[in-house]
């Protein structure tokens, strides 16, 4: 599971973010100060992204930016600032930082980048393999038996979803959520329309339904269907 740290010293922004970024399955941790943020960077050494507010009570994040950068090249930083500048915002990008979101900003552009940074620090994560099907997160690309599967991005994005968290039942309102970001346009009947397409190209066994709560991808299909396969 991916870690995130927020450091932030407005308890309602981290809260905010907390709300929306617990939907994207990541654990999350804490900082107000730039000091909090060293403690838990020292004890949890894989964190994959930080989101840091630059105006912090016991300094300037900018200058710690180089600090955080020499101590993990691969870690994903993005910047959340009232500081609004062009200069600023150059400032923050040369000093190490990925991306830069000022504040007011809406929580679900926040997620959306952080879902982007993260299959980029991840590619040695973008290929999952369940048998036969191959699925690079990085390219929407599904292969199954050695030929590629032509899903449109949202069944690939469904597809993706469910498979690099197999472990879990997603309800159709967490999917709409990550996926189509709470469109309200979006009803039940799309996901279930969606899930029919890809049963229809990749077969019915690999994403199962769960009935009265949703769906759910089943790594074990093609053993599945294997040993269906031989007791004919």
């Amino acid at each position: 599971m991916p870690k995130v740290l927020i450091v932030e010293d407005d308890e309602d922004i981290r809260d905010i973010l907390k709300t929306y970024l617990q939907l994207e399955d990541v654990e999350i941790f804490e900082a107000a100060t730039l000091s909090q943020m060293r403690n838990v960077l020292s004890k949890e050494s894989n964190v994959d992204i930080i989101l840091l507010d630059l105006m912090l009570p016991d300094g300037d994040a900018v200058d710690e930016l180089p600090k955080v950068r020499a101590l993990n090249k691969e870690i994903g930083i993005i910047i959340i600032s009232a500081k609004n500048t062009d200069g600023e915002k150059i400032l923050g990008i040369e000093s190490g930082a990925d991306d830069y979101i000022t504040k007011p900003f809406n929580p679900r552009e926040v997620t959306a980048r952080v879902r982007a940074l993260l299959k980029r620090i991840k590619k040695s994560e973008s290929k999952m393999v369940f048998g036969p099907m191959e699925i690079y997160s990085n390219n929407y690309l599904v292969r199954y038996k050695g030929k590629n599967i032509e899903l449109t991005s949202k069944e690939f994005e469904i597809l993706d979803l469910l498979a690099r968290n197999s472990g879990k039942v997603y309800t159709r309102e967490e999917i709409i959520d990550k996926i189509w970001f709470g469109d309200e346009f979006i009803t039940d009947r799309v996901i279930d329309v969606h899930i029919s397409m890809i049963r229809s190209k990749i077969g019915k066994n690999w994403i199962k339904t769960i009935r009265n709560v949703g769906y759910k991808f089943n790594k074990d299909a093609y053993t599945v269907e294997n040993n269906g396969d031989k007791q004919k």
